[in-house]
């Protein structure tokens, strides 16, 4: 597949992320549900291209492209198709109004970056790697499903219903999927983490001390919100307080890291 292909995909993609995104808006605005056949399609169809365009510059003939940028778009890629996946038994389709403008900027920011981190890595690295991915991105989703919660009690406690509340399921139902996904992305972040200390050799070299010491701070911040869910009873904004802490130091644990790296140091 030459660059212009891979190109001609990624902005394929770009538009049709776009072009779900205001669809969904629109039906929001109007308080409609949205076609749920169509939406499918509609996802998969934008998944396929960036599927393509991403793999194309992530797997170069030098080898393996872990750009800030490029792993950016990888884990969104991920978080759609999970998302459309779990969303055919789980109402978590709505997540797509969000997600379909942050894919699109990702993919362009992807495309058109220059910065470039090309290496070549071992079957037990790239292991480790996908956890970390699928981790990350489970737990992005209950970010998201934390802000819809939030904001879906905000409009329930001041009774102004808006177009988007009208279409989200029951307030139990959403905060019952939180707690799934927070369970699910918790045990492969423990999965990411054992198997960088048994495949990593140093993890707290210099380059590396600043993301492991945020990784397992945020495992254990979203250790205490599934305790005290259990316990204590936790949940509404005292949950969706302490997702948005575990969440933000696994954002800097590797976005903040490879950003300081890469764009400010690079």
């Amino acid at each position: 597949m030459t660059l212009t292909t891979s190109l001609a995909m990624n902005m394929a993609a770009v538009v049709l992320y776009l072009c779900g995104s205001a669809y969904l808006i629109s039906s929001a605005l109007h308080k409609q549900a949205s076609n749920a056949q169509w939406l499918i399609s509609f996802a998969l169809t934008a998944l396929t291209f960036h599927g393509i365009g991403g793999y194309q510059m992530m797997f170069t003939p030098e080898g393996l492209n872990l750009g800030f940028y490029k792993v950016g778009a990888l884990i969104f890629w991920v978080i759609n198709l999970v998302v459309l996946v779990s969303g055919l038994r789980k109402p978590l389709h709505t997540l797509f109004i969000f997600l379909f403008p942050l894919s699109a900027f990702a993919i362009l920011m992807s495309t058109f970056s220059e910065n470039s981190v090309v290496t070549q890595l071992d079957n037990t690295i790239l292991a480790h790697i996908l956890l970390s991915v699928l981790a990350y991105s489970l737990l992005i989703i209950a970010t998201l499903q934390a802000l819809l919660l939030a904001f879906q009690n905000y409009q329930l406690k001041h009774k102004h219903p808006t177009g988007l509340i009208r279409i989200l399921p029951p307030l139990q139902t959403m905060e019952a999927l939180f707690f799934e996904l927070l369970w699910t992305g918790q045990a492969l972040l423990t999965l990411s983490i054992v198997t960088g200390f048994i495949f990593i050799e140093n993890l707290f070299a210099q380059h590396l001390v600043h993301k492991t010491a945020l990784s397992i701070l945020a495992w254990c911040i979203y250790a205490i919100l599934l305790w005290g869910h259990m316990r204590l009873g936790w949940r509404g904004n005292t949950a969706i307080r302490w997702a948005l802490g575990g969440f933000a130091a696994l954002m800097l644990a590797y976005f903040g890291s490879k950003f300081v790296l890469e764009i400010v140091l690079g």
